[in-house]
């Protein structure tokens, strides 16, 4: 949906909604048949109190008989009524919610195939508001069109019927005065469309920001930062104060505007139906009939003038989620392509550039060849493109120019699921799931051995504070870990991937957490995996490295120099500076 006006955004979001609703064609007949059920019920019923009232002919001439027949018709007609009131609601309900299910499973389903280039450009808050926010807002308005506009609408149509078959001349006034009622919701929906859109944008703002905000709180406590959060935070509040003010401001006109409009039809319809009546050209049941149909004819305009507002809040969220539904995917598979099966470790990297953003230049000719079973470390400062060359190896992101191959094989024409189950990857920010210690472990491997597991643990450091666990394996824990320190967390990460044991690995930082005398621990269980498995290792502690076969040394997004750890000290370049500044004594 790259439409970008108002008008015709509003349009295509609203066949796209109706796109939607296609497949629950049926629930949307049978709603309609239950909405015109229910309005030719209530639409008789003024007619039999007209016949009722002329009944009453004078004082003493009462048809209390006839009277009772219409009023057990009544009584009937007013159950029927409601029974095919509430099917019709049942409809709505099921359209509404089985559609609002197919939006988040297909707007969640897009954030799984979504670029790594969108995740990271796009703030995460943003991206929850519009699952869980919008597409709650747009259920609530595409309730309300369905019970409402239905109804509205054929209650509109069978009034007029109904009115023609009493008296052309009143129901000729009630036409002719009703569209200003049209005009005036009209003019007000087209400007509040904006409005909504404006306020459902600041809204995911907010959520952006609060859900940042309680991700660090202990950072902002650490730094003090609490004061400015607040100023932050009341600014956007502020926005999204005046943004819902102007929405709800001038949409809630729509209302009292129609009623007025309203009332004046009402008002041309009794002088107009008591000269009639004088004339004899209509009796007084006839008239009281038509006063009530002038009511009914005019509530739905009110009704309608409520939903259009709703509708455009809602068109507004639905617009937000369908944009992001609309998101191109990731560059898909070829046809054809490889899947990568004991995967030897061959890796060549040619004349490889690649940038975050077209403008700002970052790896430019990166060349490189690593052999299987070789250890490579990649050091440099920060932003040099040391996690950079990561993400291209993983193929979270592709490459501008150039090709890296595995095993002689570009990795565009490897399918990405393989590729990256041929990687073992220990992170240093840690990443866990909501459920038990166990269930993180299998992760990667479920069907593997509980001996498999327990030994995985043991080599990683994990098992003896696993095992101090009320729960022990069963330990259930939080997505962020609960009240496991930093450390365990990446002891956790790491024994996962000890498990899995692929081909080839990924060390990012990854004892940055642990103390000094596991990490020492840690790194002996590390050379023992890395044995006959391609491994590449970023690290800042260049004390951590020393055994690694190549050190890249990169800068600026090129490698500046490459060899042994004692090759490079004696050239006394760049690496031989970031050493001497870690280990030697100013």
């Amino acid at each position: 949906m790259k439409v970008k006006n108002g008008k015709g955004m509003r349009k295509q979001t609203f066949k796209t909604v109706l796109q939607y609703t296609k497949r629950y064609s049926v629930f949307v007949i049978l709603s309609l048949i239950f909405a015109a059920i229910t309005v030719a019920f209530t639409l008789y019923i003024p007619i039999l109190i007209g016949d009722a009232i002329d009944l009453i002919v004078a004082k003493g001439n009462v048809d209390f008989d006839g009277i009772i027949v219409i009023l057990k018709k009544i009584l009937m007609l007013m159950v029927l009524s409601a029974v095919a009131q509430w099917l019709m609601n049942t409809c709505n309900n099921k359209i509404t919610y089985s559609v609002v299910r197919d939006i988040r499973h297909k707007a969640f389903a897009k954030l799984e195939i979504l670029p790594l280039g969108y995740i990271d450009a796009h703030s995460h808050g943003d991206i929850v508001s519009r699952i869980i926010t919008d597409v709650d807002t747009f259920a609530d308005g595409l309730l309300m069109g369905f019970t409402q506009l239905f109804t509205g609408v054929i209650t509109i149509l069978g009034t007029l019927i109904f009115m023609l078959t009493i008296n052309v001349k009143i129901t000729l006034v009630v036409v002719v005065i009703t569209p200003v009622s049209l005009l005036v919701a009209s003019f007000i929906a087209k400007r509040t469309y904006n409005m909504f859109r404006l306020q459902s944008k600041t809204r995911g703002k907010q959520t952006a920001f609060i859900d940042e905000m309680i991700g660090n709180q202990k950072v902002v406590k650490a730094f003090g930062h609490e004061e400015e959060n607040l100023k932050e935070f009341d600014e956007i509040n502020e926005k999204l104060r005046k943004s819902s003010l102007k929405a709800i401001f001038f949409s809630s006109t729509t209302n009292p505007a129609t009623r007025f409009v309203n009332s004046l039809v009402y008002t041309g319809v009794g002088i107009t139906g008591a000269l009639i009546a004088m004339s004899n050209g209509i009796t007084v049941g006839q008239l009281s009939c038509f006063l009530s149909y002038a009511n009914q004819y005019t509530k739905p305009f009110n009704e309608i003038s409520g939903v259009i507002t709703e509708l455009q809040n809602a068109l507004a969220c639905a617009a937000r989620i369908f944009e992001f539904i609309d998101e191109k995917p990731q560059v898909p598979d070829i046809e054809n392509a490889v899947k990568l099966k004991n995967a030897e470790g061959n890796i060549e990297i040619e004349r490889v550039d690649f940038s975050y953003v077209p403008e700002k230049k970052l790896i430019q000719n990166l060349n490189l060849k690593v052999k299987s079973g070789q250890r490579v470390a990649i050091v440099g400062p920060t932003g040099c493109g040391k996690t950079t060359v990561i993400n291209l190896l993983m193929r979270f992101y592709d490459v501008d120019k150039g090709t890296i191959r595995v095993d002689d094989t570009d990795i565009r024409k490897i399918t990405r699921s393989s590729l990256r189950a041929s990687y073992g990857m220990v992170l240093q920010e840690t990443w866990l799931k909501e459920g038990t210690i166990r269930e993180n472990l299998l992760m990667g491997k479920p069907d593997a051995t509980e001996r498999e597991m327990i030994e995985a643990a043991k080599a990683s450091n994990a098992h003896s504070f696993i095992k101090r666990l009320k729960d022990g394996y069963d330990t259930y824990i939080t997505e962020d870990g609960g009240s496991l320190s930093q450390g365990q967390k990446q002891l956790l990460c790491i024994a996962r991937v000890m498990l899995c044991l692929p081909p080839m690995l990924i060390l990012d930082e990854a004892t940055s957490s642990i103390d000094t005398r596991t990490e020492q621990k840690i790194q002996s269980a590390f050379a023992k995996m890395m044995e006959g498995r391609t491994s590449f290792i970023v690290a800042h502690r260049l004390s951590t490295i020393k055994e690694a076969d190549i050190i890249l040394v990169m800068k600026d997004g090129n490698i500046i120099e490459q060899g042994k750890h004692d090759e490079l000290l004696t050239q006394n370049g760049f690496y031989a500076e970031l050493y001497k500044s870690q280990f030697e004594k100013v």
